[in-house]
């Protein structure tokens, strides 16, 4: 064994490293036992042939050498192999050499019991593990199994021998190149499962990197366009999740009395020789293989990717709503995650309600995208029209993973029985179905998450009632025309419980959502933010919206942000209305923000956190909503959240309100005018009332501004006609409407 192949290797993947954006995310290493052990791994790229070794050793500090494929072994490209510990598959010392390493735990293995790389990732048949190549079809092979076996086999056999017969365990040491019985190791042999998952899986064409090109120049034409292919892969920026399962211990299967009666038989055993228990080991290993097998597959590192190719290949219809799908892979993630019978990809660690939103991490349009690329997917309005033919067409083998790949994807997860029958049953559930689960659900996680902030940050003297906080749902009549309503900073739902109640009046249904930090205590607010607030009103839009054929936003001071975030977003939104948003602060609290940041800095600068300032006093207007301390940290969520909101203004072109106070003590009315300028909306007015505090949506004179934005929303509702005759009369009530179009 060449050390030195392994800091080559080690500089060959940095190198790599540094031209792509590929990642390795190693999970479950603790896992790995101490001694020797057989890791039994998926087989998809080639890459893996050198990627493994070298990263197992850096996790191990042990040598772990591999089984490769013959062809591999030519020229410089197999010289480096052999230094690296590789051997070749048709080696006819290979099995000996495996026996002995792992009985003086001198080095480690990799075997790929698929026992060569499977391309179209389809190992399902019936039920059945069954490896496709070029060539046909195959099980997958027991020989990890069957090696563990023969060297636990000889491990007690030479042990038993050295008490009994010395001159039988000399003759063994002899065969197997030992120098001593102390040489072999008392740790048992182990095999380890591990699954290794590519995402996102786009391989394509290319030309083969520089330094592909000086390793492989004398590799068959095959070996070299399939790495080009992975390389490529690699160059388009993968995630690469090395998922390690729990050891499979060997030595109670040679408990039985079979095995025993051969390990302590006296006659000499040659390496190959049909001993009686050989037909019982044989079956043994049968079962392992099974069990490992199920255990590598169940390990798949879950992706969107899989979840829309399975949909697709699920689907049985040609012709798939667009919305219909992001719900279905919604759910399917949400149910999985439920019950943990799946290994997600971390994408997922995010709140998914952005598949039913903006699809602003772009999972559903970068599929979409490649599967119309490869031609099985077509798009046609609000409708995709799958080719079935395409995706289930048998193509050249190793052709697979570029003129197939969502069928490739889709086979990734075939193994996975539970997800396979959760995406079945969501395939075959209607629409309107689909949008009242999506609704129930969102609506019954908001509930739980209120609650369970409630409960841990609740306390006698900062917590409000339950009731102030928790989010809450009006139905209307059956327009079915909702309103996605958000409160303000350091409020709760409750504050806009009245305008919501006056909506549902008019036949609207409103559902207001809790802002992420709310409703509970300022502790909660403190470790939150403006991202988990957008996530907030992203759900709130998305439960209205399957509640609703039509959908408006709106919002009061950071509410308002919100709404205006959401609307410029979501295109489906149809008008946003925006009560005193908070563009420019008149606050003390929050101009005094910068100079407690700086103060914070420097006492952490010196280890002095007690002496840090997390809160300032706060004096509100509705003090059975409002919290009375004020996090520095929401602050600056804030002005976040507006500073990123202002320069997408223009971008918003749905119908717009802006409503304010002209001696609004919080939020500058200068703000606000400059939000409405810079609406790109072609139908906005904003209407100004001579109120002398900031929460107009509570108190004295409510009632105007909820008319006035009940006229906004009703002048949209039935089409583009002049406002109502109330909201018209407001000047005379000491209020004035500023109206803008172009």
């Amino acid at each position: 064994m060449n050390r030195f192949a392994y800091r080559t290797t080690g500089l060959a993947i940095k190198t790599i490293a540094g031209l792509t954006r590929a990642r390795l995310n190693i999970h479950d290493a603790e896992n790995i036992p101490h001694g020797p052990t057989i890791f039994v791994v998926n087989h998809f790229t080639r890459i893996e042939t050198f990627l493994l070794p070298y990263h197992l050793h850096r996790l191990t500090g042990r040598p772990v050498w591999s089984l490769a494929a013959p062809e591999l072994f030519v020229g410089k490209f197999g010289h480096y192999l052999e230094q690296l510990g590789a051997v070749s598959t048709q080696s006819p010392d290979r099995d000996r050499l495996m026996v002995k390493t792992l009985l003086t735990a001198e080095a480690s293995w990799i075997v790929f019991p698929e026992g060569r790389m499977v391309k179209n990732k389809k190992i399902m048949e019936k039920g059945r593990y069954m490896i496709s190549y070029a060539g046909g079809k195959h099980p997958p092979h027991t020989g990890a199994a069957t090696l563990a076996l023969r060297t636990e086999f000889y491990r007690q056999r030479i042990a038993d021998m050295a008490r009994c017969n010395p001159k039988e365990a000399q003759r063994l040491i002899g065969r197997f190149e030992l120098l001593s019985v102390e040489r072999i190791s008392p740790q048992p042999t182990r095999i380890v499962p591990v699954n290794l998952t590519y995402y996102p899986l786009r391989a394509r064409e290319n030309a083969l990197s520089s330094l592909a090109g000086r390793m492989v120049e004398e590799l068959p034409e095959r070996v070299a366009e399939e790495i080009m292919t992975e390389g490529a892969m690699l160059l388009s920026g993968v995630d690469i999740d090395m998922r390690f399962g729990e050891p499979i211990e060997i030595n109670s299967i040679l408990s039985c009395r079979k095995i025993q009666c051969d390990i302590r038989s006296s006659a000499p055993i040659g390496f190959d020789d049909a001993i009686p228990s050989r037909q019982f080991m044989r079956h043994e290993a049968l079962k392992i293989m099974q069990r490992y097998m199920a255990a590598i597959y169940r390990m798949t590192t879950v992706n969107h990717d899989h979840l829309f190719a399975a949909c697709l290949k699920k689907s049985p219809v040609r012709r798939i709503d667009k919305e219909n799908l992001k719900r279905r892979v919604f759910l399917a993630s949400q149910e999985e995650a439920d019950t943990g019978g799946v290994y997600f990809h971390n994408s997922f660690d995010k709140n998914q309600v952005h598949l039913l939103t903006d699809d602003r991490y772009r999972k559903y349009s970068e599929f979409v995208n490649f599967a119309m690329e490869k031609g099985v997917l077509a798009s046609d309005g609000a409708v995709l029209e799958k080719d079935a033919a395409r995706l289930a067409t048998i193509f050249d083998f190793h052709r697979f993973r570029i003129d197939n790949p969502i069928a490739v994807i889709a086979n990734e997860v075939e193994p996975l029985t539970r997800l396979q029958r959760c995406i079945s049953r969501l395939c075959w559930q209607p629409g309107f179905w689909l949008k009242r689960k999506v609704s129930r659900l969102l609506i019954k996680g908001a509930v739980d998450d209120f609650n369970r902030d409630y409960q841990a940050f609740s306390s006698l003297n900062a917590s409000k009632p339950k009731d102030v906080g928790r989010p809450f749902l009006i139905k209307g009549d059956r327009q079915r025309v909702g309103v996605v309503l958000a409160h303000g900073y350091m409020a709760a739902p409750a504050e806009v419980r009245g305008l919501a109640e006056y909506l549902g009046k008019m036949g609207f249904w409103v559902y207001a959502p809790r802002m992420k930090g709310h409703g509970t205590a300022p502790e909660d607010l403190a470790g939150c933010t403006f991202q988990d607030w957008i996530d907030s009103m992203d759900s709130g839009y998305a439960i209205i919206s399957n509640l609703c054929r039509r959908v408006f936003a709106g919002g009061f001071s950071t509410g308002a942000g919100l709404a205006l975030d959401l609307a410029q977003r979501v295109p489906e939104v149809e008008g946003v209305f925006a009560v005193s948003a908070p563009l420019r602060l008149n606050d003390m609290a929050a101009r005094f923000v910068p100079a407690v940041d700086v103060w914070n800095r420097f006492m952490e600068r010196f280890n002095l956190d007690d002496a840090k300032k997390t809160f300032v006093d706060n004096h509100p207007e509705n003090p059975h909503i409002n919290y009375f301390k004020n996090p520095i940290a929401g602050v600056r969520e804030l002005e976040r959240l507006m500073s990123s909101l202002e320069p997408r203004l223009p971008l918003i072109t749905a119908p717009a309100l802006v409503v304010q106070s002209r001696e609004d003590p919080v939020v500058n009315p200068k703000g606000t005018e400059k939000i409405f300028k810079l609406l790109g909306s072609t139908d906005k007015q904003m209407v100004l009332f001579n109120f002398q505090r900031h929460g107009i949506l509570l108190g004295e004179g409510a009632e105007r501004v909820y008319r006035a934005i009940g006229d906004f929303l009703d002048h949209i509702r039935k089409g583009p006609r002049s406002l109502s005759p109330s909201t018209e009369a407001a000047a005379e009530n000491g209020e004035r409407r500023v109206e803008e179009s172009h």
